[in-house]
């Protein structure tokens, strides 16, 4: 009757799990299973500091394509050098044996949610797979709702949703080069026929609601 697991504790998703978990509610996450390790967003010269000339991982070279989109078991790790936003959500640098990892939360787990890359790209994507069902603002919430909390929006929730989207709206509005720049954040730029300011506006709202504490916590 799933008496126990629906009253577990409640602890905060590891760090793969929350990026492989944006990347699926965009509809992207590649589920092929082996292959050679990839490498998807990481800040350019990351490896410069610690590279040894004449090693193949003095330089990253970041992947492009699908490879972008694999589930992070395969995303390469350098122990030197590990990627900074697995090891903000405690994800282990592979330098010793991790039994049981830390769990933190801090205010750079927020802003990484909020501005990396790889999350942006992956709420882009989110934002186009929700724009595609429904016609109605509020059909549109409900399915994105559906998608990242598995549950229909209470009435105030709801209230908060539609009204953020229209603060998001009428701020790119007035800014239409922002939401053009938005719009076009990321390395995969699915077609779509959606303008820049109503793309942007449900990038915004699809990354608020992935930063939702239901979201990237076990519950």
């Amino acid at each position: 009757a799933n008496a126990l697991l629906a009253r577990g504790p409640r602890f905060r998703l590891d760090a793969e799990v929350i990026r492989d978990q944006a990347l699926a509610a965009g509809g992207v996450l590649l589920n092929k299973i082996g292959g050679p390790g990839v490498k998807p967003y990481q800040p350019a010269g990351l490896w410069k500091a610690v590279g040894y000339t004449g090693s193949n991982t003095q330089t990253f070279s970041q992947d492009y394509g699908k490879a972008l989109f694999r589930r992070s078991i395969y995303t390469f790790i350098k122990r030197t050098a590990p990627s900074p936003s697995m090891s903000l959500f405690n994800a282990p640098n592979r330098e010793s044996c991790v039994v049981a990892r830390e769990r933190t939360n801090t205010p750079l787990q927020a802003l990484a949610l909020m501005n990396d890359p790889q999350y942006i790209d992956a709420a882009r994507h989110l934002a186009i797979r929700t724009a595609n069902h429904g016609k109605t603002l509020d059909e549109r919430i409900a399915y994105l709702s559906r998608i990242l909390l598995a549950r229909p929006l209470s009435g105030d929730d709801l209230a908060v949703m539609k009204s953020s989207y229209q603060a998001f709206e009428k701020s790119y509005q007035k800014d239409a080069a922002a939401a053009k720049a938005l719009s076009g954040e990321g390395l995969q730029s699915p077609e779509n026929k959606m303008n820049p300011v109503e793309l942007a506006s449900w990038i915004m709202l699809s990354n608020q609601m992935l930063n939702l504490d239901e979201v990237i916590n076990k519950n």
